[in-house]
């Protein structure tokens, strides 16, 4: 069974995706961390008790991995957008099995005390035009952030094929709404102490 665990904001460079993310929360974000396993690094903040979002980018000053980055990185985004959500499983092996080739091999990944394992495609990219969420087990608790007054309320998923996307994940959220249309595209209403914004 999935379920929502975090939404991710690719970026050019942090400082950039920060600014963009920033701007349009009219929130500032909390400190991340570096993936040392991906090269890249990140962003945090809470959206509830149970789901949070991040800005990443690959980190200049770390080795590049010896395997293709997470979020399509490689590809080198050229302007900030949300381009990714991420789901959790108590069972990756079990929840891939039923996912459509391509979403990814599970790999154990740490920092600090955090401990889970990714479904990361050797491609980068996951199916359905890198529009199906990725996979996500945590082995340790999931990340616990300081309370920042923001929620999800609605995340809206649009691609062409959406409701076979939709069917696909058999996701129980009303939070999340899967829309047909030309393109994949991925936004985000977001409850804030400054009113609803829109992240996109």
């Amino acid at each position: 069974m999935l379920s929502l665990d975090h939404i991710a904001i690719t970026a050019p460079d942090l400082a950039t995706g920060v600014a963009h993310t920033e701007a349009q929360l009219g929130m500032t974000l909390g400190p991340g961390g570096q993936h040392p396993d991906m090269g890249t690094h990140n962003r945090l903040l809470s959206l509830g008790p149970d789901f949070y979002m991040e800005v990443i980018s690959i980190d200049p000053n770390a080795p590049a991995p010896a395997r293709t980055r997470w979020f399509d990185l490689d590809s080198g985004p050229v302007a900030p957008s949300l381009s990714h959500w991420i789901c959790r499983t108590p069972d990756l092996p079990a929840a891939l099995a039923q996912a459509p080739a391509g979403t990814g091999t599970p790999l154990s990944l740490s920092r600090a005390h955090l401990r889970w394992q990714m479904a990361v495609p050797d491609t980068g990219r996951l199916p359905f035009d890198d529009t199906h969420p990725a996979l996500i087990s945590w082995q340790s608790a999931p990340p616990v952030l300081p309370d920042s007054g923001a929620r999800l309320a609605e995340l809206i998923i649009t691609h062409p094929q959406a409701d076979a996307l939709a069917a696909q994940l058999a996701l129980n959220d009303p939070r999340v709404r899967f829309e047909t249309g030309p393109a994949k595209a991925l936004r985000a209403i977001i409850d804030t102490p400054n009113g609803q914004r829109v992240l996109q």
